[in-house]
């Protein structure tokens, strides 16, 4: 099975720098997909999916702001 990459932009994290797996930026359905999981993104700009192995990354020139 071929690896899945989602490019995200620094908008689509959460205030946290994280996303929600399965995630509806990777074109999966929410009602059929494994249990849901936060992934980290901002500190290491990306994080991959324990689940289904999807890997998430901020797209190159992003900078995540957010946060405390």
């Amino acid at each position: 099975m071929p690896e899945t990459i989602v490019e995200l932009l620094a908008r689509d994290l959460d205030g946290n720098g994280g996303i929600h797996c399965p995630s509806p930026k990777a074109d999966m359905q929410l009602w059929n997909g494994h249990p849901r999981v936060f992934l980290e993104i901002a500190r290491q700009h990306q994080a991959r999916c324990p689940y289904c192995g999807t890997i998430y990354r901020l797209k190159e020139g992003e900078v995540f702001k957010g946060g405390h």
